[in-house]
């Protein structure tokens, strides 16, 4: 839904990983028009491949992009994102991708956030020995659309990398010199998590960034202002057959970023009561 706040205004995007191809025609929805800074470097915010630390937290990381282009292009709006992995905090065997969408106007003082948190990620690691090791784990994670990592598994030789691989003789290559050059005889090999180089992060980056987009569209009641957005979720939804108070999300708390006006909506998953399977007196 285009919003005349934001109706022919311009957006720069801070990537250089193509992200431009999924966030950009959801962005334009809006009626900004997108722009990608020629030569903006993100990788001095922050590597996958551990070279460069990121600054401070995922959401800070993000900002710190998106201040940086409106600093260096001159614009008033700005959007940037920035990607997570770790094991899933349920179940710890399991990889997931939380992806962090920013937008922030400084024309009118706004800073929203999309996100999207997904267990449906290729992201993996393996030491190897051997090139049809690398071929083992290139054929388990998507590879050749998916691009692959190989580099040093010595501290010593970390700076040496080789990133978006994606043919056979590439994969190869990268094996054998870090086998044939490393004092212990392996190599480690990971998914290349770079947007350009993942099309499953790529999904998950749009998801976000259809996140982001719902929560300028929910707008405040009191001021009109974007970003009307649920801050808290309260629990105790009462049990179908005892009416005792469960842990499953019983209203939601919607507060505005500009005027604070808040206000609480019930039964946000469309049931008024719990299943008794749900309950810890009916199901102990």
């Amino acid at each position: 839904m285009s919003l005349p706040l934001f109706t022919n205004r311009v957006a720069v995007l801070a990537t250089m990983h193509q992200k431009q191809q999924v966030m950009a025609p959801i962005l334009e929805e809006l009626g900004l028009k997108v722009i990608v800074p020629a030569n903006f470097n993100t990788d001095i915010f922050g590597t996958f491949t551990r070279e460069v630390k990121r600054p401070g937290t995922q959401i800070e990381a993000a900002r710190i992009k998106a201040q940086k282009v409106l600093e260096i292009t001159g614009e008033t709006i700005a959007v940037a994102s920035e990607g997570s992995f770790a094991p899933h905090p349920s179940l710890p065997y399991i990889s997931s991708n939380r992806e962090i969408v920013i937008f922030i106007d400084k024309e009118n003082d706004l800073e929203i956030i999309g996100e999207e948190f997904s267990i449906d990620t290729n992201h993996s690691y393996q030491i190897i020995n051997s090139v049809d090791e690398a071929y083992e784990f290139a054929s388990k994670v998507g590879f050749p659309e998916h691009g692959l990592i190989v580099m040093f598994d010595e501290p010593k030789n970390s700076s040496e990398v080789f990133k978006g691989i994606t043919t056979l003789d590439q994969l190869t290559e990268a094996v054998n010199f870090v086998l044939s050059h490393s004092t212990t005889g392996k190599a480690h090999i990971e998914t290349d998590m770079r947007a350009m180089y993942n099309p499953t992060r790529m999904k998950n980056i749009e998801k976000a960034t259809r996140n982001l987009i719902s929560k300028i569209n929910s707008c405040c009641q009191r001021c009109s202002a974007p970003g009307f957005e649920i801050t808290q979720r309260i629990q105790g939804l009462p049990c179908e057959l005892c009416y005792a108070p469960t842990l499953l999300i019983k209203s939601v708390i919607y507060q505005c970023k500009k005027c604070e006006y808040k206000e609480e909506k019930l039964y946000p998953d469309g049931a008024e009561f719990a299943d008794p399977g749900q309950c810890m007196y009916c199901n102990p």
